[in-house]
């Protein structure tokens, strides 16, 4: 079975290698492909994947290419994470943001309106060549931003490409272990969870097992609470006044005054960081290869640790907990496979289209189409939303529409080079406070 990995050369993609190598038993990939458009990082994560595999004692077949179809064209799975820009794309769409007074983040505000203006147009365009040539394979998007990437994706594959996010599934097992139980329970269908919302904007509003809805008895409980990460950013007070537990990038939308004023404060961005992190590790592995996976775990372990750091210092949340670090898209990603191949069913939470069991909008007021963060079931016959037996608060389900919005303009204008729509799209953004910002945020990032 082919595995191919759209943006091979990405820093992240042994991770992806290492959960296929540990699962072979459950899906079967025998050969991976790498398609990336810079060789030499190709060249580097090739020789990472081969220390991996000599290191195990075996491994999928590695092929690296920079040509779409030959890499798309047989595949059975695609892994989409392509980072169009780079890490200096990412750094423009920071600086730019802050520079104006507002949010700096690569998915969360104008950061990530800009990111899908770049992105849209390549995920059109590879999807387009992934149902000409592998219409059969399913596509598995983690390219951010996740909601939009795969909403514009579904355009050409429709129900094949599915978008995942490690985040809203952690916040789900972290939940399970704080209320008692084991944190794969929703994974097998052992208890019942209510989570909604957008990729990055998702609240968790009930936890059923045992015949009752945990989720008020932990919200009562300070000790307990005060072991999730989410409340640990946010506050156990403001937690509780939602009556739910939110995804952790609600920080952005609920602390905006104080994200912006720690962001703007650091002498680097969370870009600038990675992009001088990636450049000289790339740059030593290529220089000794032999030490290319000593090297690539040394900048792993510092990146998991620096992830959200600016974040946690500026609220006094301290430091990760040993249960919080590590990327675990990963790991989604190979249940993901695993169920979508016939071997195993798995309940997860995925982006999918924002339509229920029984045909219903399963957010209502959004579009059947729109791209929604939800519970789902994953067997070998495809994707199957659960249904959601708690209704978003109305303020939570406001914010979603109005982002909804604003993704789907930023798809036309990604679509059309309509500048109107991409203003419209910056303007009407819940994280953007001026329709004057929201027209300079368009002049600095169009060009770029």
């Amino acid at each position: 079975m082919q595995l191919t990995i759209l943006g091979g050369g990405g820093f992240r993609v042994p991770l992806v290698y290492q959960a296929v190598m540990a699962a072979s038993g459950r899906v079967g990939v025998d050969r991976v492909v790498l398609l990336d458009d810079d060789a030499a990082r190709l060249g580097v994560v090739t020789d990472v994947l081969a220390q991996l595999a000599a290191e195990a004692g075996a491994g999928p077949a590695v092929r690296a290419t920079t040509d779409v179809d030959e890499a798309v064209r047989g595949a059975d799975v695609v892994f989409s994470a392509i980072r169009v820009g780079g890490t200096g794309g990412r750094t423009r769409d920071e600086r730019a943001a802050l520079g104006l007074g507002v949010l700096g983040q690569e998915t969360v505000g104008p950061g990530g309106l800009a990111y899908a203006l770049r992105t849209v147009p390549v995920a059109d365009a590879l999807a387009a060549r992934i149902a000409a040539l592998a219409p059969q394979a399913w596509t598995i998007n983690f390219t951010n931003p996740a909601s939009i990437v795969t909403e514009a994706m579904r355009a050409h594959l429709g129900d094949r490409v599915v978008g995942i996010c490690d985040t809203p599934i952690a916040l789900v097992r972290r939940t399970l272990r704080a209320v008692g139980l084991d944190p794969m329970a929703f994974d097998r269908g052992e208890a019942e969870v209510d989570y909604a919302g957008l990729n990055h904007l998702g609240w968790l509003r009930a936890v059923r097992a045992r015949g009752r809805d945990l989720l008020p008895g932990l919200l009562a409980d300070d000790a307990a609470l005060r072991g999730l990460e989410e409340v640990r950013l946010m506050g156990a007070e403001w937690v509780r006044a939602q009556r739910a537990l939110p995804n952790e990038y609600l920080y952005y939308y609920d602390y905006t005054r104080e994200a912006v004023a720690a962001l703007a404060a650091e002498p680097r961005t969370r870009g600038e960081f990675l992009a001088g992190q990636q450049s000289a590790f790339y740059a030593a592995a290529a220089a000794e290869p032999a030490l290319a996976l000593a090297l690539w775990r040394g900048a792993l372990a510092e990146r998991e640790a620096t992830y959200m750091a600016t974040e946690r210092e500026s609220t006094a949340a301290g430091e990760r907990h040993a249960e919080d670090l590590g990327g675990g898209y990963h790991e989604v990603a190979v249940d993901l496979m695993a169920a979508l191949l016939g071997a195993e069913e798995h309940r997860m939470i995925l982006d999918v289209a924002n339509t229920g069991p029984d045909g219903a909008p399963l957010l209502p007021g959004l579009p059947a189409d729109a791209v929604v963060e939800v519970p789902v079931r994953v067997d070998g016959a495809g994707v199957h939303p659960l249904e959601l037996r708690t209704e978003l608060a109305p303020a939570m389900l406001a914010r979603v529409a109005a982002v909804k919005a604003c993704e789907r303009l930023i798809i036309d204008a990604a679509r059309t080079g309509s500048r109107e729509a991409a203003w419209l799209a910056f303007a009407r953004h819940p994280l953007v406070d001026s329709v004057a910002v929201a027209r300079r945020l368009v002049d600095a990032y169009l060009p770029a």
